[in-house]
């Protein structure tokens, strides 16, 4: 497929300084054997080779400890690309893409092993037809691992001349702002942050994207963004489904380092900055990082934590046999953040995330103020919601007239449904967004190091106190598998001015994620 050509009325290309690689480029995978790889990376790699998005000749290499002939690789490779009715189309596409994919093991730790890739990598490289040659690294590894694979990359697999190297990091970078600092400290050792991508997938999703328009397009929008307009602002995470096996991991890490630290904070500094002067990277992520810089610390007081027990059948947290015995790390978190500039003073910002809930949701809330009372009372407040997924939307609801021959309001909605909207668009995966930005060198959606180091600063006390540094452990309150949450919630989200909406009221079906 050819590539897409912009059309008038779109945003400016937000790539930086740096060249886009189109041709002789290898991408290695480091963590080929892993489950980020498998489920995210190579879909993503073949969702752009099959739109023509990825460079001319482009080679896919994958590394890993694990011993793996081609063919075990390339079936672990395919395993998660879709072709349920075995489209031919699609078929010969997949074939096409093992046979620019090939594998190599390793340790990450061996640099006779990084030598061992090098030569397999300028192997490739010697077909080429001029003398550039450029290698894009993706590290879908652990954190434990990071140094030693930058270290090895930079001494053993770098190319100095005739050619550009770009690395891609996962998160988590870092438990606290101490461990994040001796990681990004340690990276920069051996890569300049213009060749470093640090990847927060949702900053690849197309509703969080859509925020800079939605905010910075429409003046309409824009003329109510403030604290005189908004009472409160909630963003919201939930998964149906609980830890499943993965416990060990997951209690290392807890839901506010998994989910609110990282996610749900770059959500909320999208929607909160102050407009750039250009959409060129370095001015986005300069006002997001001015904006964090306004939130101090989180206060215990504004924190609610939660840990999921068994509930019509379905195990609780601490029966996952992966747990710690009587752990008490919170599966639940509400967190309520304030930003102390001119524009959001007094706007609580509840961040809420959680495991084994009711649904699968991902959206933004923005509560407005109640209507001056007198000629009405008792009325609805306007709401704005985004759903960032699943059936990505935006719908406003607002009063109007009830038909007929009274004079009374009642809730309604106007509704961007993308599926009833953009029936002929395929919306691509996050993580085909953001690598395809890494191969044009565009930082507009990774994560800047400052940003990282502000954003620690402000759920560091948090953390420790959870993790039993700064004093004893809180016990999370429990909550039934498949719930909303814990009871003690719709207290916590009353306290800051929220006001859930009439009894009775429901919203369309187009609107949910039922469609």
């Amino acid at each position: 497929m050819a590539r897409e050509r912009s059309m008038s009325g779109t945003i400016p290309s937000m790539e930086t300084s740096h060249e886009e690689l189109k041709d002789n480029t290898i991408i290695i995978v480091l963590g080929a054997s892993g489950d980020l790889a498998k489920k995210k990376t190579f879909p993503a790699l073949f969702g752009l080779c099959r739109s023509g998005f990825l460079p001319r000749d482009v080679k896919i290499v994958g590394y890993a400890r694990t011993k793996m002939d081609p063919d075990e690789f390339h079936t672990r490779e395919t395993s998660y690309i879709k072709n349920p009715n075995n489209d031919p189309e699609i078929s010969s596409a997949i074939e096409s893409f093992k046979a620019m994919s090939t594998y190599i093991a390793g340790d990450y730790e061996d640099g006779a092993a990084f030598d061992k890739l090098n030569a397999h990598l300028e192997e490739i490289e010697s077909h080429y037809q001029s003398k550039e040659r450029n290698r894009l690294f993706y590290l879908a590894l652990p954190p434990s691992v990071f140094i030693p694979v930058c270290k090895n990359l930079k001494e053993h697999c770098y190319i100095q001349k005739n050619g550009i190297n770009r690395i891609i990091i996962e998160k988590p970078f870092g438990s606290d702002l101490e461990s994040a600092r001796e990681l990004l400290g340690s990276v920069k050792n051996y890569w300049t942050e213009d060749e470093t991508f640090r990847i927060d997938h949702y900053l690849g999703k197309e509703m969080v994207k859509n925020l800079l328009v939605l905010r910075f397009a429409n003046v309409a929008m824009g003329a109510a963004w403030d604290k005189n307009s908004i009472s409160n602002v909630q963003i919201t995470f939930k998964e149906p489904f609980g830890t499943e096996g993965r416990g060990g991991y997951f209690d290392e890490f807890g839901i506010i380092r998994d989910i609110l630290q990282n996610h749900l904070l770059q959500v909320l500094s999208i929607l909160t900055m102050e407009r750039p002067v250009s959409f060129a990277a370095e001015d986005i992520r300069d006002e997001k990082v001015k904006v964090l810089r306004c939130i101090p610390p989180i206060e215990r007081d504004d924190t609610l934590l939660g840990q999921y027990v068994s509930a019509n059948g379905k195990p609780g947290y601490l029966d996952d046999d992966t747990v710690p015995r009587n752990s008490v790390c919170p599966t639940f978190a509400a967190t309520t953040l304030w930003i102390n500039n001119p524009r959001w003073e007094g706007v609580p910002f509840i961040m809420k995330a959680g495991k084994a809930l009711n649904e699968a949701k991902v959206e933004v809330r923005i509560q407005f103020k109640d209507v001056t009372q007198g000629i009405f009372k008792d009325i609805a407040r306007n709401e704005l919601v985004i759903r960032i997924q699943p059936s990505e939307a935006v719908y406003m609801k607002l009063n109007a007239k009830t038909p007929g021959l009274y004079t009374r309001a009642m809730p309604i909605e106007m509704d961007l449904t993308y599926k009833r909207r953009f029936t002929d668009t395929k919306i691509p995966e996050a993580y085909e967004a953001l690598i395809l930005d890494a191969l044009k060198g565009d930082h507009s959606n990774f994560v800047r190091h400052d940003e990282l180091d502000v954003a620690w600063k402000i759920f560091t006390p948090i953390l420790h106190w959870i993790d039993g540094k700064s004093g004893p452990r809180p016990r999370p309150v429990p909550y039934p598998y498949g719930s909303r949450g814990p009871k003690e919630l719709e207290p916590f989200v009353t306290k800051y001015g929220f006001r859930r909406a009439n009894e009775g009221y429901v919203w369309p079906v187009a609107s949910l994620a039922s469609l």
